[in-house]
């Protein structure tokens, strides 16, 4: 009986509950809904921070040396080519390179060589003048340093020297080419006296045999505009064709003036000017005058027209056509020089810059810390890209992908353009 009277009153405990927690629910169904509360977002992850680069450990970078001259009549441009190194590199946003620059005018290219090699330089950028480039080399080669020279001059190539320079052959043989392309067959060349002249006159009479020209006049001149007459006369073979005309008509100071009309027309159909287009712009009067007047030929001119943009002005000159590299991405990279140098760079910058590209492309190549730059990645016969266009090396000198520029009275504009391969 008891533990029934204890059931029972836990029955009745429990359904006292049960009615206070319906309760509880009627209230709650009847109160007002409220709306659950806006949280406030998490606030934002804290930023994270670039890791910053590891300086390299000692033994464990390539010590690159630019070898140019930073003080002396040729400062301008060894300024120009030192900043052009130091823009490539840090556009290659390659760590692990430390780049020095040493004066060839105040240390001599021999000492300066030394100085580099002593302080630990693996690879050698420049000099600038052939004569400081064999004097580096007899530094550098006999502890199998490269050198990428900024010289032109094919004599010293070799013997880990590698030549970056333009070269007047190969602006030569393009713009033959070009000439040849358009039908012309009988060439001829005005050639100055020195080096320069006998290298382009070796070059034009082999273009021109190639190409199955004919050169029918090569004349030489000093570079003195007192010697342009002569020359001028020369390579008309004026006098020749007065006499085929049978005149002998004189003008004051003495030479043989006939009419016009009377003489035949001059024996070639493109004329190389193996200068500067200044004096090549000083020629034009001169041939007009004897027999040969701007437009009854084309003249051709060299790598040199590339840096006088004031031949527009020559009215001689319209018309007439040069080789050289391409010029835009240079004007793109001298826009982010001034960015970053102020001033306008040598147009030669753009060796040390792509000679800089050669270096830093080394470091993904296999070259050792701590050894010499591993020339035969300068082999490759598909060239490497530039600043200045394509270019490879053959025999040690730069092969580049030229095109060709006329000159009018806007600027250069190009009639040919360079090749994208080899």
């Amino acid at each position: 009986m008891a533990a029934y009277q204890a059931g029972a009153q836990a029955w009745a405990q429990r359904g006292a509950a049960l009615l206070l927690a319906t309760g509880m629910l009627a209230v709650a169904a009847c109160a007002p809904k409220q709306k659950p509360p806006v949280l406030a977002p998490p606030p934002p992850p804290p930023p994270v921070e670039a890791p910053k680069p590891v300086p390299p450990k000692p033994g464990e970078v390539h010590r690159i040396a630019i070898l140019v001259p930073l003080s002396g009549p040729n400062s301008r441009v060894g300024i120009s080519l030192a900043n052009a190194a130091s823009l490539a590199l840090a556009e290659t946003k390659r760590t692990g390179i430390r780049l020095t620059s040493y004066d060839t005018a105040a240390l001599g290219a021999g000492g300066a060589a030394n100085r580099a090699i002593a302080e630990g330089a693996q690879l050698i950028l420049g000099p600038l003048l052939a004569a400081d480039v064999a004097a580096a080399r007899a530094v550098a080669a006999p502890r199998s340093i490269t050198m990428l020279s900024f010289s032109n001059d094919t004599a010293v190539a070799g013997s880990g020297v590698y030549v970056l320079g333009f070269q007047p052959a190969q602006s030569v043989a393009r713009v033959v080419e070009f000439a040849s392309g358009r039908g012309m067959k009988r060439f001829a060349g005005l050639i100055p006296n020195g080096i320069y002249g006998q290298r382009a006159a070796v070059a034009f009479t082999r273009a021109v045999s190639a190409d199955g020209g004919q050169v029918v006049a090569l004349t030489n001149f000093a570079r003195d505009r007192a010697a342009l007459p002569a020359a001028a006369r020369s390579v008309t073979d004026y006098d020749a064709r007065l006499k085929k005309a049978g005149t002998a008509a004189r003008r004051p100071d003495g030479t043989v003036a006939p009419a016009s009309e009377t003489l035949p027309p001059v024996a070639f159909e493109a004329l190389l000017v193996a200068d500067s287009g200044t004096i090549a712009g000083a020629f034009a009067p001169q041939l007009a005058r004897f027999g040969a007047p701007n437009g009854s030929f084309l003249m051709m001119g060299t790598e040199l027209w590339k840096t006088e943009p004031g031949l527009k002005d020559a009215p001689g000159l319209r018309g007439a056509v040069f080789a050289a590299v391409p010029d835009q991405p240079f004007q793109a990279m001298a826009s982010r020089y001034r960015a970053r140098f102020g001033g306008t760079p040598s147009r030669l910058s753009s060796l040390s810059y792509d000679a800089m590209l050669l270096a830093a492309s080394g470091v993904d190549s296999g070259w050792a810390y701590g050894g010499p730059f591993p020339a035969r990645l300068l082999d490759d016969p598909q060239g490497f890209v530039g600043i200045d266009g394509i270019f490879r090396f053959k025999g040690n000198i730069a092969e580049r992908g030229l095109e060709v520029q006329q000159v009018g009275a806007q600027g250069f504009s190009t009639v040919s353009p360079a090749p994208k391969g080899f």
